[in-house]
């Protein structure tokens, strides 16, 4: 009779060529790891549930299949040492006896290696033969989520790279390419302070919506962005529109949501840096430049390059699309 180990042990050496400091906080935080770990990733219609505190040691979730409430399950982190080690523990449903998952980090100039050490649970004598295929499985998890992972890190850096060499309060001209956006049309009072509160509201309608309806994951979509038009900021009601970049067209069912499409263009840009109603001198800028040239101009485009937020600085993107 082939006997079969009451749990069993592996060890898994994966290696990623992002440095430690990006590479740690995407364990480090739940939040982070359910984005891109394809345990989670799979787990469509899911609710995830996170628990105070949202990273390191004592940091927890939780997550069910929303449709058949059969597949549940919880997360701890159990240890954490800063840029060196975490341990997890992972309990399906019921059982008593959880995953135990240690991770080392060793870090290599601008690379890091990870080890997995895992071990599954206790099983019963009759259960014991899934074990041979949990290594397996868990293996090509770890494969797929490690791509996951240097996919995500790769628009990470790629965003902290353009926003470390962006030249604010400069006019350029642009080639612009086109996107398809996807959010809601609004009306907003024009006061001192509402404008930017109730922008910052409607980004978080359109985020939840993309990413807990929709389903999408941060790294299928763009930084969002507002339109409007420029010479409206003097009237006491402003309207926009306000969306985030889709690479195409999906299912929408919710009638508070469109599509809007923008149409490959030059344009005149300016970033900004500051408090929101400050760039206005900079929209003004803009007009005043396609006026000077004798350009006609389409509506302004406000591209957040972090998301607003009514409490700080904006950083944002001014971009004027001008015609002959």
């Amino acid at each position: 009779m082939l006997m079969i180990d009451e749990s069993k042990n592996f060890v898994v050496e994966k290696e990623i060529n992002y440095p430690i400091d990006k590479v740690f906080p995407q364990f480090n935080n739940l939040q982070n790891f359910t984005q891109w770990n394809e345990f989670f990733v799979n787990k469509k219609g899911y609710k995830l549930s996170y628990y105070t505190p949202y990273e390191g040691q004592g940091s927890s979730m939780n997550y069910q299949n929303m449709k058949t409430k059969s597949d549940y399950g919880d997360v701890f982190i159990r240890y954490a040492h800063c840029f060196t080690s975490l341990k997890y523990q992972l309990y399906e449903g019921n059982n008593t006896s959880p995953y135990k998952i240690d991770l080392k980090f060793i870090p290599n100039k601008n690379s890091t290696k990870i080890i997995w050490y895992i071990s599954t649970p206790k099983t019963s004598y009759l259960g014991r033969s899934l074990n041979l295929i949990s290594e397996d499985y868990i293996a090509s998890t770890i494969d797929k989520s490690m791509r996951n992972l240097s996919q995500l890190l790769s628009g990470k850096v790629d965003k902290e790279n353009l926003l470390s060499n962006i030249k604010y309060d400069t006019l350029m001209v642009e080639n612009q390419k086109g996107m398809l956006l996807l959010g809601v049309n609004v009306s907003s009072v024009n006061k001192k302070g509402d404008l930017i509160k109730n922008i910052e509201l409607n980004h978080g309608k359109v985020f939840n919506f993309v990413t807990k309806d929709l389903g999408k994951k941060e790294d299928e979509f763009g930084a969002p962005v507002l339109i409007t038009d420029p010479r409206g900021f003097k009237n006491k009601e402003v309207s926009y529109y306000y969306g985030l970049p889709l690479s195409k067209r999906v299912g929408v069912s919710d009638n508070n949501f469109s599509f809007r499409t923008i149409s490959p263009s030059d344009a005149f840009v300016i970033y900004y840096k500051g408090k929101y109603e400050g760039r206005l001198k900079a929209i003004n800028q803009l007009l005043d430049k396609a006026k000077k040239d004798s350009m006609r101009n389409g509506d302004l485009q406000e591209t957040f390059i972090e998301a607003p937020n009514s409490r700080t600085e904006v950083k944002i993107k001014l971009s004027l699309p001008v015609f002959r």
